[in-house]
């Protein structure tokens, strides 16, 4: 088990700490709907260090970017960051990334934590046009701020106006006293603030720093229970939940982010896919009566015939409702429509609605 630079810091202040995805991280402190709270009403800090970012180099780097990812890369301008996935050979999805242009012929992709070595293999297997790529994922930290007041509260730390840094934008800067940290805008919580990444002999110190800047606003630690609630009342996919191997991106909802302008892995049969229609899609969905829905539980029509399943599903705590995203079939994708999930005996009415759940 792998621990970040910070892990000694999470369990000074009590942290419940968990295996996930091969490091020890921190799930919640003083509980989730505490910390979801924060996250929404003020600013509250996440370690994500686990996840993983390769540095894609050279004059080749976007045509292998271009290959791999299903968005297109080439309209990013530098200090812009684009939410995209890497599609595998059979329909589904290796991963899902965000990829930062830091410069003409450099980039950033950062990659889920669970899928770091599956990725890194990928994208070499993929490198028949040899750009240089590095994994910087032992060597970088990652802190999530985020909420509303996260702006106001870490001004201070920093010469660049964050509040001028737009979602999915990014700064390369000065942040609590280190010359040159990347500062982006591309949270996971839907309550605004940012993220940045630091070596890991900096992060004990811009942590430091952030909880001094922040102890007039509220600042608190959030631990992953609460970045998982905070996610799915965005309607945003976690990979290995929602979206993996088996998943087509436009049956996750992602056709806006698999661009048919160009060529990439497998974007031939996607191509196909589209013409001819999926035939399952993810919602979103409410329960109308009491209970709380759990990935794995069957989703069911009013005759009781099983038409999908929950891939996530939590009460959510801004929303004080049983949520949830599942695959069902495209008749029963249409906002409205009446479905049941299947809660142990009960067959627990609900409805398909648009995400976000949480309207902010």
């Amino acid at each position: 088990m792998k621990d970040t630079a910070l892990t000694k810091i999470h369990e000074s202040l009590g942290a419940k700490m968990v295996p996930f995805a091969g490091y020890n991280m921190p799930v919640s402190y003083e509980g989730v709907n505490a910390e979801h709270e924060t996250v929404r009403k003020a600013v509250g800090v996440f370690d994500v260090s686990h996840m993983g970012e390769f540095l894609i180099t050279g004059p080749k780097a976007l045509d292998l970017i271009q290959k791999v990812s299903s968005n297109d890369a080439s309209k990013l301008v530098d200090g812009q960051a684009q939410y995209s996935c890497l599609p595998n050979d059979e329909g589904g999805i290796v991963d899902d990334l965000i990829i930062y242009r830091l410069e003409a012929e450099k980039y950033l992709l950062v990659v889920n934590a669970s899928n770091i070595e599956k990725d890194w293999n990928w994208i070499n297997l993929q490198n028949t046009m040899k750009a240089e790529i590095r994994d910087l994922s032992e060597e970088y930290s990652l802190l999530a701020i985020q909420g509303p007041k996260a702006v106001e509260a870490m001004q201070s730390l920093t010469s660049e106006d964050l509040s001028a840094i737009k979602f999915y934008t990014f700064k390369v800067s000065d942040f609590a006293g280190i010359p040159h940290v990347i500062i982006s805008a591309t949270g996971y919580t839907g309550s605004g603030g940012f993220e940045i990444y630091c070596k890991n002999s900096e992060v004990e110190q811009v942590w430091k720093h952030v909880f001094e800047a922040g102890k007039d606003f509220g600042i608190k630690p959030i631990g992953l229970a609460a970045r998982d609630t905070l996610r799915l009342e965005m309607g945003y996919c976690l990979y290995g939940n929602d979206i993996n191997e088996n998943t087509s991106p436009l049956e996750a909802g992602l056709g806006w982010v698999t661009k048919f302008t160009k060529d990439f892995v497998n974007s031939e049969n996607l191509k196909k896919q589209k013409e001819a229609g999926v035939t399952r899609k993810l919602i979103g969905f409410e329960l109308i009566d009491r209970g709380i829905p759990r990935q794995g539980y069957e989703i069911m029509d009013g005759d009781g015939n099983q038409i999908g399943i929950v891939t996530s599903g939590t009460m959510g705590p801004s929303v004080n409702k049983g949520i949830g995203l599942g695959y069902v079939t495209v008749e029963n994708s249409k906002p409205d429509t009446e479905i049941f999930i299947q809660i142990r005996k009960n067959a627990v009415a609900a409805k398909v609605v648009k995400t976000p759940f949480y309207k902010g």
